[in-house]
């Protein structure tokens, strides 16, 4: 195991620079997810820490060794790809064995070490099997074999659930994080799938434009976002934020965004007239009946199982609130929403900026 530290990188296409001075420390041993949307620099971060691209400028190391020169082979770390990469001729045993064959293992210590992999991941009975005879789920796991049984100090995954369907891969990331826990390897694993994120990582790091925009613990990083980009970024249903400005009603501070009054926590101290947007997630919304809320028109009901999620319109905007109770409610339908004040989020509307985070 090694701890992986990332100081001042950034990389360059033709003089055109994509990731931008970044600078991240992930601890021995840490599951730490590199999340954003497409195009964010994710992946080019993770494969210049694999030395499958060069930086540009800045250090990399991987425990207490700079690999900035080393050629991947050399820097201890195995990678799991979004495409499987497995050779067709070969077994699922050949497969995850290939590695060892090329250093000419004795062929006990590779029998021993492929079955201890295949044991982990439930492939004992496929070993014999080739790829086109697995699943996709089965194939996924013959990659992460192929990566377990070189005994890495770091391992990194790139995007490896995004070819399967939505039930294998709410599977592989339980079967993914079950493994960490069981090697205690340090892994730092690419997304753009933010529940894949929530659900698997010891720390986020959210990426925009080859820029880090907040590092930290999931719920923190949820509850408490840097700034709007990593508001919205996370969370499904997404936040509901209005612009507005601050004011008073009765001497309690408000945002006042259109004809509406959203409520604040007091002793804020912000300055009135201050331009901000009010954030507020969708489980974080009540609906009441004692008329100290805030009126909506029900848009769309949608039933989830687990959940009903109501679309409704607050003075010409759409927000999101979400409840675990069974209730009878029809699109037109007039109701009262209030927000949980201590949950309440505000941003800045020129810097984006979180206030009071």
């Amino acid at each position: 195991m090694a701890s992986v530290t990332v100081r001042n990188v950034t990389k360059s296409y033709s003089g055109f620079e994509v990731i931008h001075g970044i600078d991240l420390a992930i601890e021995d041993g840490s599951f730490v997810v590199l999340l954003g949307p497409s195009g964010c620099g994710k992946s080019t971060l993770l494969r210049m820490i694999a030395g499958l691209e060069a930086i540009s400028s800045g250090e990399i190391a991987i425990g207490n060794r700079v690999v900035n020169d080393l050629h991947p082979k050399d820097r201890d770390i195995a990678m799991v790809f979004q495409n499987y990469a497995l050779y067709a001729h070969m077994t699922a045993f050949d497969n995850i064995a290939f590695s060892m064959q090329l250093k000419k293992l004795p062929q006990a210590e590779i029998r021993q070490k492929v079955e201890w992999a295949a044991s982990i991941l439930g492939l004992t009975d496929y070993l014999d099997r080739y790829p086109r005879q697995l699943s996709g789920g089965q194939r996924q796991r013959i990659a992460m074999g192929r990566a377990i049984v070189r005994d890495p100090a770091v391992f990194l995954f790139d995007e490896p659930l995004s070819n399967l369907d939505a039930k294998l891969r709410v599977q592989m990331r339980t079967e993914i994080k079950e493994l960490h826990q069981r090697l205690s390897t340090t892994t730092i694993y690419v997304t753009h799938d933010q529940i894949e994120a929530m659900t698997m990582a010891d720390v986020i790091a959210i990426l925009r434009d080859g820029r880090i925009e907040q590092v930290g613990r999931p719920l923190a990083v949820y509850d408490k976002p840097a700034n709007l980009f990593v508001a919205e970024f996370i969370g499904s249903p997404g936040i509901n934020l209005m612009p507005g400005e601050i004011g008073s009603v009765n001497g309690s501070p408000v945002v006042r965004s259109g004809e509406i009054a959203l409520p604040l926590p007091p002793a804020l101290g912000l300055q009135a007239g201050r331009k901000v947007v009010y954030g507020v997630r969708p489980e974080h919304l009540r609906l009441v009946t004692d008329g100290a809320g805030v009126p909506a028109t029900v848009s769309v009901v949608e039933p989830t199982g687990p959940e009903i999620h109501i679309y409704a319109d607050i003075a010409g905007k759409e927000v999101c609130a979400v409840t675990k109770d069974r209730l009878a409610i029809d699109p037109g339908a007039k109701l009262q929403l209030a927000p949980l004040l201590d949950r309440v989020l505000l941003f800045d509307q020129e810097t984006g900026k979180a206030i009071g985070r």
